[in-house]
């Protein structure tokens, strides 16, 4: 069994069992967002934690229900980075990591701004840019305008914001699927100071622990309420709407 997933810290705390502890017979790759949709799709996994805009685009899949990530409101690692005032912003670079939050991204922009900005190739220059992930939380903000995209979803909405969850090829549908994502997140819960000290130590000092803490105890969670199930459902009608699912 092959498991994709996400290898941003946002995640870890749902693949901490699968990573530290993975059973027999199960072999699981670090992934970009990106990536692990990829690996879904064209069969290189069989299960994968899955940025949630690509699970109505990749036919096939079975959702994992219960488990996710999720904000609230604002979430500090989805950012709209911009150096221009945002009625301005003509020209937008995404982070081709997280297709999600480039979705989201322009969801945002067209419905609570009316702002519809030509995309433009990575590395190329652009009035504004998407930084997602452990990126997000070292970058400097410091004299730009900054939209936290968890935030912007739930005032335009007062929702909060499904970034992913699991899914599984439904040729593989077991139920034991179910069983092994919550012992993982079971095991991220009980090891959180271990968890919290691995994170801090891989970033190279880039983050501390007092952040990494906060950050995953009270800007994100990971048990779906009813409320992200109606959030998700509504983002993923404004996707259709706009051409972007």
């Amino acid at each position: 069994m092959r498991i994709s997933v996400v290898d941003f810290l946002n995640a870890r705390p749902l693949t901490w069992g699968l990573l530290t502890r993975p059973p027999a017979g199960v072999e699981v790759s670090r992934d970009m967002p990106s990536v692990c949709a990829e690996k879904l799709a064209d069969g290189r996994a069989e299960a994968g934690l899955i940025p949630s805009i690509e699970f109505p685009r990749i036919p096939g899949l079975v959702r994992v229900e219960g488990l996710g990530i999720a904000a609230e409101s604002e979430v500090r690692s989805v950012l709209l980075v911009s150096n221009v005032s945002r009625e301005k912003i003509g020209t937008l670079n995404l982070d081709p990591a997280s297709r999600t939050s480039a979705a989201l991204a322009r969801i945002l922009l067209k419905r609570r701004y009316g702002i519809e900005p030509r995309i433009v190739a990575t590395g190329e220059p652009a009035d504004a840019e998407l930084v997602i992930g452990d990126p997000a939380l070292k970058v400097r903000l410091k004299g730009r305008v900054i939209l936290d995209l968890a935030a912007e979803w739930r005032s335009l909405t007062g929702y909060p914001f499904v970034f992913a969850f699991w899914a599984v090829r439904k040729e593989f549908w077991e139920e034991r699927f179910r069983e092994l994502f919550r012992e993982s997140y079971r095991r991220g819960i009980e090891d959180f100071d271990a968890l919290v000290a691995s994170e801090v130590q891989t970033s190279g000092g880039g983050l501390s622990p007092a952040l990494v803490e906060d950050y995953l105890r009270h800007c994100l969670h990971y048990e779906l309420t009813e409320a992200d199930e109606a959030g998700l459902a509504l983002f993923y009608q404004m996707a259709r709407e706009d051409g972007l699912a």
